[in-house]
């Protein structure tokens, strides 16, 4: 199973749409999963053009989005579980991926995918896989902007794409 992940597109504040180089990078994914901060319910419609897509609200999403989507998802996908969740609790950015991870820690999950930071992140903590994608259209203090793919397999994996 192929998966389109992406966070933080902050449509239309930092960006009017959605780069077209994401509808090439995720043509023929099985699902796409967004870890927050859309801003604008649009947004996941343009994304169900490429395929399924499966979300969370972030800090910047209005009170309708945070309702519609909730705060945090356990996924079950292809025989794994994955946490989806965009991150922001708390004030220091280099603590996203921690707090991302204590969001689950009583939960049984293989995966992690969290955003807000708008910094890629990929590194096993303890045998769960801590994935962010970054932003396709905020990249801050990131040479390029960028997403990723989920592949699930005998064993997950991932990697970050840069525009």
């Amino acid at each position: 199973m192929r998966i389109g992940v992406l966070s933080d597109t902050h449509i239309p504040t930092r960006a009017k749409y959605l780069p077209a180089a994401l509808f090439a990078i995720f043509e023929g994914v099985d699902l796409l999963l967004h870890a927050g901060d859309l801003v604008v319910e649009d947004v996941l419609m343009e994304l169900k053009t490429i395929a399924p897509v499966e979300a969370v609200a972030g800090n910047m999403d209005p009170p309708s989005l945070k309702q519609k989507l909730g705060r945090k998802k356990i996924l079950e996908l292809a025989g794994f579980r994955i946490g989806l969740i965009h991150g922001d609790y708390g004030s220091e950015r280099h603590k996203t991926p921690q707090r991302a991870l204590e969001a689950f820690e009583r939960e049984q999950v293989d995966c992690v995918v969290f955003g807000h930071s708008h910094q890629p992140y990929l590194q096993k903590h303890n045998g769960i896989l801590l994935f962010n994608p970054g932003s396709p259209t905020d990249r801050r203090r990131e040479p390029r902007p960028s997403c990723g793919l989920l592949t699930l397999g005998k064993k997950i994996s991932a990697e970050i794409i840069y525009l």
